[in-house]
């Protein structure tokens, strides 16, 4: 399976001829979703979700099918009946030859005074987990886990002890379109072996349109 960065929490996963799309959201790439087969989606904020990616994309491939939480279902669904599924945590689908795990229930908090919204997460193949908005550990090994390194809910403390609470063989950084070029060294080096340590996980940044062999 392939790994392709994409803008921000956005990735596309590839095998077999098939491709899944974790998360086209705003800050991702007009066309990040275009190819897709399976489109997943983790929540309804904007830099995660983008009603028009995900259109574009089921209009380009009309067996192209949509899991996400209901929030987000609700707004696509009429334009593309029986193509877009409501998923929540426990539930295991298969699609295009990809098997998807759902883990997870909440975003994480951003501030007390802000309401918590839906946040699902999703293992893919049994190897590779995009949590979305939150810190998620599954109850499962993963390979590969997409690390959500800077958000307005997190501390790169958080993100240590994550990395070392899921125990994967490799981290991947997503959710960093809002970083500066000036702070990719520091969060490389927080991460990486000069860092407090993240449990023996290899850190791997990609750059946009970057892919990894998994």
């Amino acid at each position: 399976m392939e790994l392709t960065k994409k803008g921000h929490s956005c990735v596309r996963l590839a095998k077999d001829g098939a491709v899944l799309v974790v998360d086209p959201g705003g800050y991702s790439e007009e066309d990040a979703a275009v190819g897709a087969d399976v489109l997943l989606v983790t929540h309804e904020h904007p830099d995660h979700f983008d009603e028009g990616r995900l259109r574009a994309a089921l209009d380009a491939n009309p067996a192209a099918e949509l899991w996400t939480l209901r929030s987000v279902a609700e707004q696509v669904a009429a334009a593309f009946p029986g193509r877009v599924h409501t998923v929540g945590e426990g539930d295991v689908i298969t699609a295009a030859g990809f098997e998807v795990e759902v883990h997870g229930q909440l975003h994480a908090v951003i501030h007390p005074d802000i309401p918590r919204i839906t946040n699902v997460g999703y293992v893919v193949d049994g190897a590779v987990f995009h949590p979305g908005d939150a810190l998620t550990v599954p109850e499962r090994d993963v390979e590969t886990l997409l690390v959500p390194v800077m958000a307005p809910w997190n501390k790169v403390s958080e993100v240590i002890d994550y990395v070392r609470a899921v125990a994967p063989r490799r981290a991947v950084d997503i959710h960093n379109g809002l970083l500066a070029d000036v702070a990719w060294g520091l969060y490389d080096r927080m991460l990486g072996p000069d860092g407090p340590g993240v449990g023996g996980a290899d850190h791997i940044r990609l750059d946009r349109g970057a892919s990894l062999t998994l």
